[in-house]
């Protein structure tokens, strides 16, 4: 009898820890995140054309995520950088103490945005602790907050360029269809949808950051676990 198959988040913790051996390089460390992500993206392309070809069913839902203070638009856009390379979209309502955040998608797709947003959350978390500005009259608020655009940033690089490679290697669906195809339609579908749930739905604003923190958060984020082996650990983000 063979052991059955490990599952997503199984595959991708066993990378993560594989990265965080000290006795391996940072080449190799790298090598093992960069695997991570590549699993992640080949996961959705799998469930993408498996639902194309009417052997599994995906439908179309969505996720309500509520962000909390501080830095509640940021860590809302941090959500956001996960969702749109992984092919959902959000929406962001806001009030005085918290955003809150309608993710729309696939069920797959759905699943591992949480999976993601989770962990990287709590990784953003660890390190906003000890990042501060070098020089005096910046305020650590503003640094923090340019650090975490940074942060996101990157991620969002990151998954759309193991999106994409994804999809190269696997350009069409055992019934012939193009990947590209199927993607595209899925994309299409949940604009639909989000439109339909929110017909006067507006572009948010885009806001101009002041703080220095950019260039570090931004390597922050590419050095980040793009998985899920932190989750079920959570911390207040610091002011």
């Amino acid at each position: 009898m063979t052991a059955p198959a490990a599952s997503l988040p199984e595959r991708v913790r066993k990378l993560l820890a594989q990265a965080e051996d000290a006795s391996v390089t940072e080449a190799e460390a790298e090598a093992f995140n960069a695997k991570a992500a590549e699993l992640i993206a080949r996961h959705g392309i799998d469930a993408a054309n498996l639902a194309a070809t009417g052997r599994s069913h995906d439908e179309i839902g969505h996720r309500v995520i509520a962000v909390e203070q501080p830095y509640a638009r940021d860590k809302a856009q941090l959500l956001t950088s996960v969702a749109d390379p992984l092919r959902c979209q959000t929406v962001h309502t806001h009030g005085p103490d918290r955003y809150v955040v309608r993710v729309y998608g696939f069920t797959s797709d759905l699943e591992r945005v949480e999976l993601l947003y989770t962990s990287l959350l709590l990784q953003a978390t660890r390190d906003l602790v000890h990042v501060r500005p070098d020089g005096w009259g910046e305020s650590t608020a503003a640094y923090r907050r340019s650090w975490l655009a940074g942060f996101a940033s990157a991620v969002y690089t990151r998954l759309l360029r193991a999106e994409r490679r994804a999809t190269a290697e696997q350009p069409t669906t055992e019934s012939g269809t193009s990947t590209a195809l199927v993607l595209r339609d899925r994309c299409d579908r949940v604009d639909t949808a989000v439109h339909a749930a929110h017909p006067r739905l507006r572009s948010m604003r885009r806001r101009s950051l002041s703080g220095s923190g950019q260039t570090d958060g931004y390597h922050s984020g590419s050095r980040a676990d793009l998985g899920a082996r932190q989750v079920g650990h959570t911390r207040a983000l610091p002011r």
